[in-house]
């Protein structure tokens, strides 16, 4: 009786480790997709790359760089692109940033597309131009107790040419046990500085790319990003202009103003600044010079939790209270915002409601 129990013990330990050893092979197998091609634009460029990957990484791994915030989570929707065969079909953590129309389309986010086989895409053609730069920090100033200023320094390539308003995407190195990744940071210098690009980054708490800025960057420290990004930039116009951004948002409309100062810019500006106390104020003294030289020019910080006995003279509240109340006759203003969702989206209410078209309405979402 006791061998008889031994024996089929034996038996369904063993069966047990044999369907392991066949689910493991499976798996395996399943893991293991071969070689596959990418066919961009109908031939223009093709790729050989090996299955496995996402799409988004397999064409930066081929030096093409596909728009994307959130380091390839499926959270920013910026790596949207046509996949017209071998993507299969958009699953749930990519519908919801699809509209109908998008899917109709054959648009998918590419960061959510597994190469298991063969795939045919389409990207915008200005997408080729976007390069890899390398670098090295030049400098790393403290702006606030939060927020630093960082400039790059470059070396290969040794210029860029980018519109004021656009952005680059910083990639980190492993650290302490966390992984390389790539984040979206706006250029704050202007346009003619080729040879180098400025940045401002505000710390994410247990953020994995500004952690590494803040703690472990230093300068003279070699640099990868790629760029440049983006399609917030002044329209050729001569409407007089609005720009509301809060925090590191400051960084897309520092480079639009340095930029209309260097090519003086005829265009009236107003330009609203939201933050918490005078602490987190910076620029300030450029921006208060430029209101001097600059006929054209007003700047209005805004705080909301500034102590009420600070002596600061300035405006009070939230930047959309602010701009509410200081509001110039908005009937001929484009609006270019930059700052936390919440912020453009209230501030997008408050425009519209005093007649600006939501055409005439741009704005840059820091996810």
């Amino acid at each position: 009786m006791l061998s008889g129990i031994l024996i089929s013990v034996v038996f369904l330990v063993a069966s047990g480790l044999a369907l392991a050893g066949l689910l493991l092979l499976a798996e395996r197998r399943l893991l293991n997709f071969g070689p596959c091609t990418i066919d961009i634009n109908d031939g223009k460029k093709v790729l050989q790359v090996n299955g496995g990957n996402n799409l988004l990484a397999a064409l930066a791994e081929n030096d093409i760089f596909i728009p994307s915030a959130c380091g390839g989570r499926g959270t920013c929707a910026y790596c949207k692109l046509k996949v017209l065969d071998g993507g299969g079909t958009a699953g749930p953590i990519e519908t919801p940033y699809l509209t109908q129309e998008e899917i109709k389309d054959q648009v998918r986010l590419s960061c959510q597309v597994r190469l298991r086989n063969d795939v045919r895409i389409r990207i915008p053609n200005h997408l080729f131009d976007i390069q890899r730069f390398r670098g090295r920090v030049e400098h790393k100033r403290s702006l606030t107790h939060d927020t630093v200023e960082l400039r790059i320094a470059l070396e290969k390539p040794s210029q860029i040419a980018f519109q004021a308003g656009q952005y680059i995407q910083l990639e980190s190195e492993p650290y302490r046990g966390r992984e390389a990744v790539m984040r979206a940071y706006s250029i704050s210098s202007p346009p003619s500085q080729k040879h180098a690009v400025e940045t401002v980054i505000r710390l994410v708490p247990d953020g994995i790319c500004t952690t590494w800025v803040f703690d472990v960057l230093k300068e003279n420290d070699p640099v990868t990003f790629s760029g440049p990004y983006g399609d917030f930039y002044l329209s050729d116009t001569d409407r007089p202009c609005l720009f509301i951004a809060g925090g590191s948002g400051m960084a897309p409309i520092i480079s639009m103003l340095r930029d209309m100062r260097e090519k003086d810019n005829c265009r009236r500006v107003v330009f609203f600044f939201g933050a918490l106390t005078r602490s987190d104020l910076f620029y300030v003294d450029e921006l208060r010079q430029l209101e001097k030289e600059r006929q054209w020019f007003r700047f209005v910080p805004a705080l909301s939790n500034e102590p009420p006995d600070s002596g600061w003279e300035g405006e009070r509240g939230l930047i959309t209270e602010v701009i509410a109340r200081c509001l110039p006759d908005t009937a001929e203003y484009e609006a270019y915002l930059c700052g936390s969702p919440g912020m453009i989206d209230a501030s997008v209410k408050v425009l519209t409601a005093r007649g600006i078209a939501e055409s005439r309405i741009f704005y840059d979402k820091f996810a």
